[in-house]
């Protein structure tokens, strides 16, 4: 699936909005786009498992929140500090989007399944304020 950065930046940005407007039709809650709306993402993720309890760990509905989530969290990291959309399909039965800046790249759908299927102890916010503060010291 031979995608340009461009189509890359244009899905992702879809899918953060995707997540804005899903929050707010799902939990009445706003995601704002700045940094400290990404604590919320935390709780949401729990959310969706306490309202579809099953339904929200199958397949497609794991893949969908996971990767709306994880753009939104990226697409914020864009804002506050920069980076690149990248696709990495060196596993062609696996593949997945990274966020990469200066020589770190960060998995932030990764980190919101880990959250939502693996750990409920698993912190988005832990995880994107290591990402700013690897890059803005």
């Amino acid at each position: 699936m031979a995608m340009t950065r461009e189509e890359l930046d244009e899905l992702m940005q879809d899918s953060a909005r995707n997540a804005v407007i899903t929050t707010r039709d799902e939990f009445g809650i706003n995601l704002d786009g700045s940094a400290d709306s990404i604590k919320v993402i935390d709780e949401v993720i729990l959310r969706w498992i306490n309202k579809y309890r099953d339904q929200a760990l199958e397949d497609k509905a794991v893949f969908t929140l996971c990767n709306i989530y994880g753009a939104y969290v990226g697409e914020v990291f864009r804002s506050t500090v920069g980076g690149q959309w990248s696709y990495d399909e060196s596993n062609p039965d696996a593949p997945y989007v990274l966020l990469e800046y200066g020589i770190h790249s960060y998995a932030f759908a990764g980190v919101c399944y880990q959250r939502l299927v693996n750990d409920s102890q698993i912190s988005v916010e832990n995880y994107f304020n290591q990402a700013i503060a690897n890059n803005t010291q």
